[in-house]
């Protein structure tokens, strides 16, 4: 069924798209601030179920590259996702029929929002990650084979690069290397592919459910964070405090970690947060307590807000949660491709559930 995405709904989807980016795809306020601006001058964008367009349709995923950290600054003019359409039908030589994030998570889930307001296009309810990674392949289309080439990179002064690769890990490399000469973020699309591949190849219903997030947190009669947490299905970790924040941009990313002292019930706790733009680990005393590709978030122990890693900062209340991935990330390909392992650590993976029972 077709639905508006009004202000109401964006507002909505822009709490959901902040809890479900784990930290990461950007500060979702500045993608919310785009999107209600588009929608107020050209008009709301639809969002469509994937079954509601025609099996040879065109898809275009798309959304930012990049430092988060550097996109707080460094935003789109708007004209990014027009330009990377039309050199996107150039080289395929097909419409665009609907765009679709590439990853729900963050400013991403909202960026293509805004792009197809102003361009009168559908966007798919479906993205390629159910959550936000930090690498270009680490998306449920790479696992299903989809070819990321062509892919169109552009920036806000209108530079444009086309990439052709052997692979997802070319790609990634190449287009990180572009990021950061474009000023450490930029909007590219790759991963094209038709509605009837998108339906095996992408996590669908992701931009419904993070707006059934967002509307679970605003229509909470209680706490927040408890209605949120119901929303999900999560864990909390730990409630408590920032202690510390070591963050860093370098090479397209920002890493580091962060130091939660435990408050209340909590007191006496001290969790640590590994990062690169999402927040990947959560450790205390060395003991895993959750990891991708399962979703780890931060949150304000008032509001239930997500806040992303490049916002996180000293003396900040909040509660950590951590909850279940898209099924597809619990395959061994899914693991090997987004597990602790593909992000350098020394550990298997281990669903949140049987870790959350195991400290229970």
């Amino acid at each position: 069924m077709k639905r508006l995405l009004d202000p109401d709904s964006l507002r909505a989807l822009a709490r959901g798209c902040a809890v479900l980016g784990a930290g990461g795809g950007g500060d979702p306020y500045l993608g919310l601030l785009q999107a209600l601006q588009a929608a107020e001058d050209f008009g709301p964008a639809v969002l469509v179920d994937l079954d509601e367009l025609p099996g040879d349709s065109l898809i275009m995923p798309c959304g930012g590259i990049g430092a988060p950290t550097v996109s707080v600054e460094k935003i789109e003019n708007g004209d990014e996702g027009a330009r990377l359409r039309e050199h996107l039908e150039f080289l395929t030589g097909r419409r665009v029929a609907a765009l679709m994030a590439a990853e729900i998570g963050g400013s991403n889930g909202l960026l293509p929002i805004t792009w197809a307001a102003r361009m009168g296009l559908p966007v798919a309810d479906a993205d390629g990650m159910g959550r936000a990674f930090p690498e270009v392949p680490q998306v449920t289309m790479h696992l299903a084979g989809i070819s990321p080439s062509p892919a169109v990179m552009t920036d806000e002064r209108g530079n444009l690069v086309i990439f052709q690769t052997i692979s997802g890990q070319w790609m990634e490399r190449l287009e990180r290397a572009a990021a950061v000469e474009f000023g450490g973020a930029a909007s590219s699309t790759e991963f094209t592919l038709t509605a009837a591949q998108a339906r095996g190849a992408t996590v669908r219903g992701s931009v419904s459910l993070a707006i059934r997030i967002g509307e679970a947190v605003t229509g909470a009669e209680g706490s927040p964070v408890d209605a949120l947490v119901a929303a999900v299905g999560g864990f909390r970790l730990i409630t408590g405090k920032i202690l510390d924040v070591e963050r860093r941009t370098t090479s397209g990313f920002a890493r580091g970690s962060v130091i939660v002292e435990g408050l209340g019930p909590d007191a006496g706790r001290l969790i640590r947060l590994e990062l690169q733009n999402e927040n990947l680990v959560a450790l205390e005393r060395g003991r895993v307590l959750a990891s991708v590709p399962d979703l780890i978030s931060v949150l304000d122990s008032e509001t239930a807000d997500a806040i992303v890693t490049e916002r996180i900062a000293y003396g900040q209340r909040v509660t950590v949660i951590a909850f279940a991935c898209d099924p597809v990330w619990r395959t061994e390909k899914g693991i090997m491709i987004a597990g602790p392992r593909a992000f350098g650590y020394d550990f298997d993976y281990l669903p949140v559930e049987e870790l959350a029972g195991a400290s229970a």
